[in-house]
């Protein structure tokens, strides 16, 4: 039976590591502009107002070549997610710290905004 313990032993090495690999993936935050004036940033299809710091995956939905999505935070903190002339989507991790986050579409600004906090 020397090979079926190996067998064994693969296989729950294999469903540790999945499991592990799971455990570690920063949680999805689903940013979308347009196609109309409208921006959201979401957390499991929820608008978002309060994060923990930590690590995030922004997916980022751009549905119009005329918007662009951005997000500043504390400290100086800016980042350009997507371009006025892009249309898709992008993908980043962040590890976002303490304060309070804008996020919005640079040309309508005024508009085209909401924030969240990061306690």
């Amino acid at each position: 039976m020397p090979g079926l313990r190996l067998v064994l032993a693969s296989l729950t090495a294999t469903l540790v590591a999945a499991a592990s690999a799971s455990a570690g993936s920063p949680p999805k935050l689903v940013g979308t502009v347009g196609p109309g004036h409208t921006i959201t940033l979401t957390k499991g299809g929820k608008k978002l107002s309060k994060l923990n710091a930590g690590a995030y995956t922004f997916v980022i939905n751009d549905t119009s070549s005329m918007h662009s999505y951005g997000l500043d935070g504390p400290n100086g903190f800016a980042r350009d997610f997507t371009s006025v002339s892009f249309k898709g989507t992008k993908t980043f991790t962040l590890t976002l710290k303490a304060g309070r986050y804008k996020y919005y579409c640079q040309p309508h600004e005024s508009s085209m905004f909401g924030d969240f906090t990061v306690s």
